[in-house]
């Protein structure tokens, strides 16, 4: 079932959604966290978290709040690692298509935080994506916000 919303309907929402993957939650938590502080300084919203096991299960559970008609945005973050297998490229291409496919089938913005890393495995690497991510929640606080913010005109104008 294909849901499209308009703008009226996703502007006069009061919450979003983050979702985020289970693996690697501890440098992933980063983005939650600063998306979720920068958020509530530029907008009034409630954040509703919610965790999945992995990167490849986002897109539906995106889906399934996006259609739930609570939510004015969905935002997703997850770590998708290079582990020596050419694996991870397909999960990566798949979430994304995925991801891509909820805004474009509801009509519901959704924001990615969900990054694949290059030379993830190296001595270091995870503190500098650890930060990495902070810097990302912050970014998609921002565009979030703006284009709700955006929504929120068009439905006044």
């Amino acid at each position: 079932m294909t849901i499209l919303l308009n703008t009226n309907q996703i502007a006069s929402r009061t919450k979003i959604a983050l979702v985020q993957s289970g693996w690697h939650h501890d440098i992933v938590d980063e983005f939650r966290l600063s998306f979720i502080t920068e958020f509530k300084q530029i907008d009034g919203r409630i954040v509703d978290t919610f965790s999945v096991p992995g990167a490849f299960e986002i897109p539906l559970y995106v889906k399934q709040l996006a259609e739930s008609g609570e939510y004015a945005a969905v935002v997703a973050a997850g770590l998708v690692v290079d582990g020596g297998i050419y694996r991870h490229e397909f999960v990566a291409s798949a979430v994304i298509d995925g991801l891509m496919r909820v805004q474009l089938d509801t009509g519901m913005p959704v924001f990615s935080g969900v990054l694949t890393p290059h030379d993830f495995m190296s001595e270091g690497r995870a503190d500098f994506f650890r930060e990495h991510f902070i810097v990302k929640g912050v970014e998609a606080a921002k565009a979030c916000a703006q284009t709700l913010n955006a929504y929120k005109q068009a439905k006044a104008a």
